[in-house]
């Protein structure tokens, strides 16, 4: 099985000669399909930065980036906005849904600006809707729904067009502990049912703890990287704390 990712010295410079910051400096690294790999660090480490790269939100200063075979640096125009709305899925922290839009019409949003058929679509929110639990807020605007409830039509956006991979930008930050263990057990549930890769950023180690393999990042390089074998969750966490702590930073205890 081929890597569905590949990250090669990427780097980042911010600033200029006299005061440059090296957001990311030279790294390197694979994923495979139907991965779950978290990127921990703290502040300032570089793994945000890095999720944007791969989204094509910043663009790296030296590397490389290929997805599924296609190189970013060497993508425009229709090619460029067919990789942001097909290749990848963003989920993001704040849920980024239009307010004026219910829930159905923010989920279906991408299919209507890639032209699926209906018919396609309204298979695969079906499908989602069931699996998130989010059927009876499909008609409400964002405004009407929880925290928990836009978050997950959030994350069936995101999986509406069967992305290559899905980029979770701290999922859990804006949730209560409730709703922050619903989303990572959907997730880890999309994961596992439907093969979805996901590449999530995050700094807490309770969210860290469902995926399958964690890189942690320190002054824009790789420092040292967890593989979850047939572990407790739980056991998994307390690796995962020891690691945050050597890197000076801990858990905020959400779930």
């Amino acid at each position: 099985m081929e890597p569905i990712l590949y990250i090669e010295n990427l780097r980042k410079i911010y600033g200029t000669a006299s005061n440059r910051t090296k957001a990311l400096n030279g790294i390197s690294f694979q994923v495979m399909p139907g991965e779950f790999l978290g990127i921990m660090g703290s502040s300032g480490s570089g793994k945000s930065t890095l999720l944007n790269c791969i989204a094509t939100v910043i663009q790296p200063s030296e590397g490389s980036i290929v997805i599924e075979g296609e190189r970013l640096n060497s993508l425009s125009g229709k090619a460029l906005a067919k990789y942001r709305g097909e290749k990848i899925g963003y989920l993001f922290q704040n849920f980024e849904l239009l307010d004026n839009l219910t829930g159905k019409e923010n989920i279906l949003l991408p299919t209507s600006l890639h032209k699926v058929t209906e018919k396609q679509s309204l298979a695969r929110l079906n499908q989602l809707a069931e699996y998130l639990e989010i059927e009876d807020v499909l008609d409400k605007f964002p405004n009407q729904m929880s925290g928990g409830q836009q978050q997950r039509v959030a994350a069936a956006r995101a999986l509406i067009l069967h992305p290559g991979i899905v980029l979770a930008d701290e999922p859990t930050g804006a949730l209560d502990s409730k709703n922050a263990k619903n989303i990572m057990e959907k997730l880890s549930g999309l994961n596992r049912d439907e093969q979805a890769t996901i590449l999530m950023v995050t700094h807490d180690s309770n969210a860290a703890s469902y995926c399958k393999r964690i890189m942690f990042i320190q002054d824009g390089v790789i420092f040292h990287e967890l593989l979850r074998g047939d572990e407790s969750q739980d056991d998994f966490y307390k690796r995962i704390l020891k690691v945050m702590a050597q890197l000076g930073g801990g858990s905020s205890n959400v779930l």
